[in-house]
């Protein structure tokens, strides 16, 4: 039952994101209500999401070894850096058309680096294919894009800081809701 739940949530995952570029009309028609149902649909995602995975038996796929952890840690501070406000404000990602896809693809990388059960491979796998088509649906669907006005180093640097503070604050939440990101 939870690997059903888990497919069913990187589904509804994929179609809430896809839905206003698969279906215009029908998304236009709903208004601003549109959105909430979005939103929704988005929430009950992570929420069959997490419970599939956590109900999901361990399948072994592959063994990950110990040293990516470290590998995984410092993939995810920059893709915490990346889905930062800094793509905008910034002047390091000024240039990066999808600065936020791009650190929810590393994001999803890095956890299947150090995970190797089936349920992990479909969960990251998942949402790592998904951000790679979200990409290749908005590049296609609008072609033509400029950066916007490069920001400051400064704002880069209190960008950097605040993901460390952050990288700190999650890997703690990890660790109580399931394993330690953390090497003891």
């Amino acid at each position: 039952m939870g690997f059903v739940l888990l497919i069913l949530g990187v589904a509804l995952w994929w179609a809430a994101h896809f839905f206003k570029r698969l279906m215009p009309q029908q998304r236009a028609a709903m208004g601003d209500a549109g959105k909430g149902v979005v939103a929704l649909a988005l929430v009950v995602s992570i929420l069959l999401m997490v419970f599939g995975y956590r109900m999901t038996d361990f399948i072994y796929v592959w063994a990950p070894p110990v040293f990516m952890i470290h590998i995984n840690n410092l993939l995810v501070l920059i893709a915490i850096y990346m889905m930062s406000p800094a793509g905008a404000k910034g002047r390091l990602l000024n240039n990066m058309r999808h600065p936020m896809l791009g650190g929810f693809k590393l994001w999803a990388f890095a956890h299947l680096l150090v995970n190797g059960d089936l349920a992990s491979i479909v969960l990251f796998g998942g949402l790592l294919a998904w951000a790679v088509a979200e990409v290749i649906v908005i590049n296609r669907s609008e072609p033509d894009w400029t950066p916007g006005e490069p920001g400051t180093y400064g704002k880069d640097a209190m960008f950097f800081v605040a993901s460390i503070v952050l990288l700190g604050l999650i890997g703690y939440i990890h660790g109580l809701v399931g394993p330690s990101p953390f090497p003891s």
